[in-house]
């Protein structure tokens, strides 16, 4: 099952928990399931059917560029971060 690496403002959602394991085939299926399991999730990482413009995800060590639809392994592991910017 997939490994998601929560941010630490989001650990009141998860009773502090810095990660958590839920079922998802895509990021956008495991957001959903994260909803389920802590609501109030949703909220934080999306801006209606996508990412919050100020996220980025990364998957296995390496940021996604299909957002939402970014295919999930059942030992993958899942991180969202703040979206860095350049200039």
């Amino acid at each position: 099952m997939p490994r998601v690496w929560i941010p630490p403002l989001m650990r009141d959602l998860t009773g502090g928990r810095a990660q958590v394991e839920v079922p998802g085939r895509t990021v956008r299926e495991l957001i959903a399931e994260l909803e389920r399991r802590y609501p109030g999730t949703q909220v934080r990482l999306c801006r209606g059917d996508r990412l919050a413009p100020d996220l980025a995800v990364a998957v296995d060590g390496r940021l996604s560029r299909l957002g939402m639809f970014q295919p999930l392994e059942q030992d993958s592991e899942v991180r969202f971060l703040p979206a860095i910017e350049g200039g």
